[in-house]
């Protein structure tokens, strides 16, 4: 249990548990509590709560706020009370306007955390429950699917078809694949297969796994450890800070050379120092903090009336001055739904079989969950009641293929391997096509029209996906050597609409001196012809 000194990637599933006492049916609820209280919850960092007081104190930390108040305390020092009790007043109302914004932003945005809190499936005494992630004691046994953010660090105990993205801790750009097997010792963290880490997420497959360690022993907290978690200071708070300073060496600088002038001329030095102190008073712009606080507290206003969150009022001249706009495509220029565009054969007729056969891939897919399957199941409907799944590969980012085996009828000798996914995936285990009029002819044959097809397609903004299958005979499982010597069908093209106004939104921006860089995980021929759709006529691509 949070054994620094213990290297489980170098010691067996039995072991592990072994050492952190769990049994295989999970901790009870009595040890997660006490577990819970030896070594805390799950946090990186323990949670901030700001209090009203440290937020209203906040607001008084600029040097032109502590200018003014300083120049309040002088006039009350000089007597002259009305002049200390205006700038008294001008500073509590920029204060207090600044921190009834700064205060709504912070409960609006811990509700809005309450709402999205992150959770995961455990085992405790033999049942599965779904607890919040801080909740999580090392020794815990997580059971997690493809999409799933890893809770901590954590041993593998069982896995199928995992990938685990590991970009966030270790810079790998593909998904890693992961296994059960005990490793050497000396296995450098970029290779540990058999650990999953807090912060990385699972994108295919299965696993369950004990967890190591959690909060800050985990390898992603001790990073964190090591890094500054201060917020950033604004250009615009930047700006002010540095104004405020400029302005008390200037207002410093002539109430001495004042103050020397005056002594110098024989005036009597209380009245010489009375003089500076005045017009050191005089210096100080007492309305600036009023004027910037009610222009940052209309803009929130206003940004609130469009449902924008603005926690810290300085932001908004950041937000303003923004000159380039680098957005994603998919649900923020397009509106984020895959639709089936159509379904062709090789040819470019289109097909009722080759839609029947990714009807089929996509309904009885289980593994990583996705947009296209979903649409497939949704907009269409087949008879499967000759059908039934017996095996499936799952889909991952090395192969970036999907296939289902299936039976047709009471024939045990005629089970259908389909294949979906990336078109020059697909091909690369394909031998053989099936043309428009039934026949099956050598790929190589067609592959550069095939090759033209696909390119036609993207310069018209249209993704694609290939279909697949082959006949494996009596055969009830499936592995990834199966996809081999298999028959492309044809495409699968799928489409993602601009939303309605984006092009009226990205024309008002560029008025306004924005441009866009339009940032996205399609092929180069799709952002093309996108970037084309919303204005540009000869974008520049950066592949």
């Amino acid at each position: 249990m949070n054994h620094p000194a213990l290297l489980f990637w170098n010691i067996s599933v039995a072991e592990s548990l072994q050492q952190l006492q769990t049994p295989p049916n999970g901790l009870t609820n009595d040890e997660v509590a006490r577990r819970l209280t030896r070594y805390g919850f799950n946090w990186l960092k323990p949670k901030q709560q700001s209090t009203i007081l440290t937020l209203l104190l906040a607001q008084f930390k600029s040097p032109i706020i502590l200018i003014l108040i300083f120049a309040a305390g002088l006039s009350f020092f000089v007597h002259d009370h009305a002049d200390g009790l205006i700038i008294l007043a001008i500073v509590l109302v920029s204060g207090l306007l600044g921190f009834w914004q700064e205060r709504g932003a912070a409960n609006a945005v811990e509700k809005l955390l309450a709402i999205v809190e992150m959770k995961t499936n455990v085992l405790r005494d033999g049942n599965l429950q779904l607890i919040t992630i801080e909740e999580l004691v090392p020794g815990d046994i997580t059971v997690l699917n493809a999409g799933a953010t890893i809770p901590g660090d954590c041993r593998i105990l069982e896995s199928k078809d995992l990938f685990v993205d590991e970009a966030a801790l270790t810079g790998e750009t593909y998904p890693v694949a992961k296994t059960t097997d005990v490793l050497p010792l000396e296995t450098p963290l970029n290779q540990r297969s058999n650990i999953l880490f807090m912060g990385t997420h699972i994108i295919s497959g299965t696993v369950k796994a004990v967890v190591v360690h959690t909060g800050k022993k985990t390898e992603f907290g001790q990073v964190s450890e090591r890094l500054q978690l201060r917020s950033p200071e604004t250009d615009f708070e930047r700006g002010i800070r540095r104004f405020g300073y400029f302005l008390m060496e200037v207002t410093l600088m002539l109430v001495i050379v004042i103050f020397a002038i005056n002594v110098y001329l024989a005036r009597p030095v209380l009245d010489a120092f009375l003089f500076s102190l005045a017009l050191a008073v005089g210096l100080t712009p007492q309305l600036l903090p009023a004027i910037i606080s009610i222009n940052l507290a209309h803009g929130a206003k206003r940004m609130a009336d469009q449902q924008v969150i603005v926690k810290r009022l300085a932001a908004i001249e950041n937000f303003g001055s923004m000159n380039v706009l680098c957005s994603d495509k998919t649900g923020t220029l397009t509106e984020g739904v895959v639709q089936i565009h159509a379904a062709i054969d090789a040819s470019g007729n289109d097909s009722e079989r080759v839609l029947f056969y990714a009807y089929l891939n996509a309904i009885y897919e289980t593994g990583y969950v996705n947009p296209i399957d979903e649409a497939i199941r949704n907009n269409y409907t087949f008879n499967l009641s000759n059908y039934h799944k017996l095996d499936e590969n799952p889909y991952d980012f090395v192969r970036k293929r999907l296939s289902i085996l299936v039976s047709r009828g009471s024939d045990n000798f005629a089970h259908l391997l389909v294949t979906k996914g990336a078109l020059q995936n697909v091909l690369a285990v394909c031998s053989t096509i099936k043309t428009s009029q039934g026949t099956i002819v050598n790929l190589a044959t067609v592959q550069e029209s095939i090759q033209h097809r696909y390119e036609e397609l993207g310069k018209q903004g249209f993704r694609t996906l290939g279909v697949a299958y082959r006949e494996i005979g009596s055969a009830s499982q499936i592995a990834k050597d199966h996809e081999a010597n298999m028959t492309f069908l044809g495409f699968l093209v799928l489409t993602d609409p601009l939303k309605a106004d984006i092009v009226d939104t990205l024309n008002h921006l560029e008025k306004l001196g924005v441009s866009l860089k339009l940032i996205t995980g399609d092929n180069q021929r799709v952002a093309a012809h996108v970037g084309q759709m919303i204005g540009e006529k000869k974008p520049t691509i950066l592949t």
